[in-house]
């Protein structure tokens, strides 16, 4: 694909994709503070439990397969039915052992109400096995117009339901349904968009050749989110479903954030570096671009959130969520790293080094299992476990970043440098902001206040040193406009 193409095309994308994550985060923002003061924190707890059983399925049942499409120079349409079967039997066979294994997962946590809310919510694998299939398509087209589409579309459905449960006193159901009724919402109003019926094929040839790459990304998937799961049931089990409850929320907001920014760029820039893997200058471009322009959105977000935590979560949750303050705060700093993390794992995605890529994880979860441990066992502590996977995730951005320096030539010291204009004026940004907090303002207007300062000092430092992301956002925003004019 000619450059100049791959860059208009690239730019629409990059469009739907923000209008995409932007509508999915507004919704769930509204679902979430709506249902965070009906519900209690023991109630999120519980649904944090329930949803290791569906993330550890949908793991295996999309098994890497569906990146595999995404990547494949020459995927067909009877590939995409051949993985599609393949999906469909690992989610069958994934919901009946979850399904018979609800009553001992109950009676393990004491929590014996959830035995059929677990039941009916892992029912979303079987809904994810078909939209998986629908989504690398979009993705390996670049054309997430349609996946923004559907987002929207069904967020908007499942809150509305999700909310009215809730009121009428659906508990852990209101959360439950609202959670796979939004997936298969999505997935209907793919159905309706996308030209593709799974077709009565399956050629064992071409699984097989998928399953070679996939099998790599499925156990990269799988100790990711046993690491995720050991964390969030180990919580669960030595302290209380209320103090999971907290870790979860304060997780939740910054993860929302850095899925918002971080997350409408990287599939993008994946797909844009599959099309272009042989021309490795090119995907170093690529990933550069996509690391700066990541960087300069996502740490000055973060640090802002942390800056204002105590006021933002009044406002948003109420007081009894007070406790998941430090834990938002030790989340942002996490996810301030995202995009060191998620730019050089896609670029091995798009470059098909999923051999890399699972060595990687397991190197990682050895690291952060240790500390996991060591946190947990030894010190004993929510705030130590948590601190811990600060250390974790700051020495995993060397860890994700050392194969790109053979790979295309792209080192971790350039990558430190290419962020670093961004992380000192988000500094000075948090430093003029700080002092807005000693001010009696309300909750409202003290955010507020701290948002305009904190922009303003950044904005027109960037703008200042005329800093080579930010005349980049301005020009994508220009010609995204253009595009859609």
């Amino acid at each position: 694909m000619a450059t100049n193409n791959l860059k208009t095309t690239t730019i629409r994308s990059l469009f739907w994709k923000l209008f995409e994550q932007g509508g999915t985060a507004i919704v769930s923002l509204v679902i979430q503070v709506v249902l965070a003061h009906l519900i209690s924190p023991e109630r999120f707890g519980e649904l944090a439990i329930m949803l290791v059983f569906v993330n550890v399925g949908n793991v295996i049942v999309q098994s890497g397969l569906n990146t595999a499409i995404i990547q494949s120079p020459d995927a067909t349409e009877r590939d995409y039915s051949t993985v599609f079967w393949m999906s469909l039997v690992m989610s069958i066979v994934s919901y009946a052992i979850v399904f018979f294994a609800a009553p001992a997962v109950a009676d393990f946590y004491a929590m014996p109400s959830t035995v059929w809310p677990l039941r009916v919510l892992v029912l979303v694998l079987i809904i994810n096995a078909y939209n998986a299939i629908q989504e690398a398509i979009v993705a390996r087209n670049l054309d997430f117009r349609k996946t923004a589409t559907a987002t929207v579309v069904a967020g908007i459905v499942s809150c509305t339901v999700g909310v009215w449960i809730a009121l009428r006193d659906g508990g852990i159901w209101a959360l439950v349904i609202q959670q796979l009724l939004q997936q298969a919402c999505k997935c209907v109003v793919l159905a309706f968009e996308i030209d593709w019926k799974p077709q009565l094929v399956f050629e064992l040839d071409r699984a097989i050749v998928m399953f070679r790459f996939g099998w790599k990304l499925l156990a990269s998937g799988l100790l990711e989110q046993g690491y995720q799961s050991l964390s969030d049931l180990l919580i669960g089990k030595v302290f209380t479903k209320t103090d999971l409850g907290y870790v979860s929320q304060g997780k939740k907001y910054p993860l929302a954030l850095g899925a918002l920014l971080d997350g409408a760029i990287q599939p993008v820039m994946l797909s844009a570096a599959s099309r272009v893997q042989d021309d490795v200058d090119q995907v170093k471009r690529l990933a550069r671009r996509a690391l700066k322009t990541s960087t300069f959105l996502i740490i000055p977000a973060m640090a802002l959130f942390a800056v204002a935590a105590e006021p933002i979560v009044r406002i948003v949750l109420g007081p009894q969520w007070l406790p998941s303050v430090p834990f938002v705060r030790a989340y942002c700093l996490i996810y301030a790293m995202l995009p060191i993390h998620t730019t050089n794992l896609q670029v091995l995605n798009g470059m098909g080094r999923s051999d890399l890529f699972l060595r990687l994880e397991v190197i990682k979860k050895i690291v952060s299992i240790s500390m996991l441990c060591f946190t947990a066992f030894v010190l004993r502590s929510l705030y130590a476990i948590v601190g811990g996977y600060i250390v974790a995730a700051v020495l995993c951005t060397f860890i994700n970043a050392h194969p790109n320096k053979r790979v295309i030539g792209y080192a971790y010291m350039e990558q430190v440098r290419d962020i670093l204009p961004a992380v000192l004026l988000t500094l000075l940004a948090a430093a003029a902001a700080y002092p807005v907090s000693q001010l009696a303002l309300n909750d409202f207007l003290m955010v507020l206040a701290q948002g305009v300062v904190m922009a303003g000092v950044y904005l027109l430092a960037a703008w200042l040193f005329r800093m080579e992301e930010f005349t980049y956002l301005l020009n994508t925003a220009r010609e995204m406009l253009q595009s859609r004019s």
